[in-house]
């Protein structure tokens, strides 16, 4: 699918991985919206790629609306990466047997999943309405962010787990449902990457060294760049859809 020309929505993509795929999709001559809560550091990527930032809790219709139509007035709509998420580590129960509050899940599963869910429709709907690319039948692709914890996911990740789970079990209905339209869904499940979730210092540092020996190979956490590599491919390989891809080293995550 050729990018060149047309616009692209990245949520979260101030810092990490959303970052990462902007810059790479800004390359490849695509128009992008910055999409993210962080107002100074997603307005300085959008400036430094040429794109728009754009202000949006991706859960709020209202918000990811006036996102998605700043997008299609520069260029039409064939790309969304659904990149922005949290997790809140906490047991289903504490040492003193008090419940996890109820709200903790709920938040996680709001901005992981419900968000997801959100820019996803928005976005098809508006990229539904374009003209097909010169094959006839193309007009765009979407591609969502799970993890490794959807599948093995450690003590303490249970609202963490059932938003990312959420997310790759409804990769291929919604590729399903939008087949019709020549719109494409895919799903990239990250291990254990490098962003800013770690912090900085020389204290952070050995932490994450130390997390990248548990990595099969390469014995190291995997980069952002790295996953807006895989990302670009997916978006723009044609026969690539309905599919969640691993993209974590070949590890497997212990309990804890």
């Amino acid at each position: 699918m050729e990018i060149s020309g047309a616009s692209a929505v990245v949520t979260g993509g101030a810092s990490g991985l959303g970052a990462a795929t902007a810059r790479r999709l800004a390359e490849r001559g695509a128009h992008v919206v910055v999409l993210d809560l962080q107002e100074e550091l997603g307005s300085a990527v959008a400036a430094e790629i040429g794109g728009v930032f754009a202000k949006a809790d991706v859960a709020d219709e209202e918000q990811v609306r006036a996102a998605v139509d700043a997008a299609s007035e520069l260029g039409p709509l064939r790309v969304l990466v659904n990149s922005a998420g949290l997790g809140r580590a906490g047991r289903i129960i504490g040492r003193d047997l008090s419940p996890i509050p109820l709200e903790q899940f709920e938040f996680v599963l709001r901005v992981n999943l419900v968000g997801t869910y959100n820019c996803s429709r928005l976005a098809a709907s508006a990229m539904a309405a374009t003209e097909p690319l010169a094959d006839g039948t193309s007009r765009g692709a979407i591609l969502h962010t799970a993890s490794a914890a959807a599948f093995d996911g450690q003590i303490g990740q249970t609202p963490y787990s059932a938003s990312k789970g959420g997310v790759v079990g409804m990769t291929l209905p919604m590729a399903r449902d939008l087949a019709r339209h020549g719109i494409r869904v895919n799903t990239i499940a990250p291990g254990l990457i490098d962003t800013p979730i770690y912090g900085t210092g020389e204290q952070a540092e050995a932490f994450k060294a130390q997390l990248g020996q548990s990595v099969v190979y390469p014995n190291r956490l995997g980069t952002a760049d790295e996953y807006a590599s895989m990302a670009v491919e997916i978006l723009t390989n044609d026969y690539m859809n309905g599919e969640t891809v691993r993209l974590d080293g070949a590890i497997r995550m212990p309990p804890k």
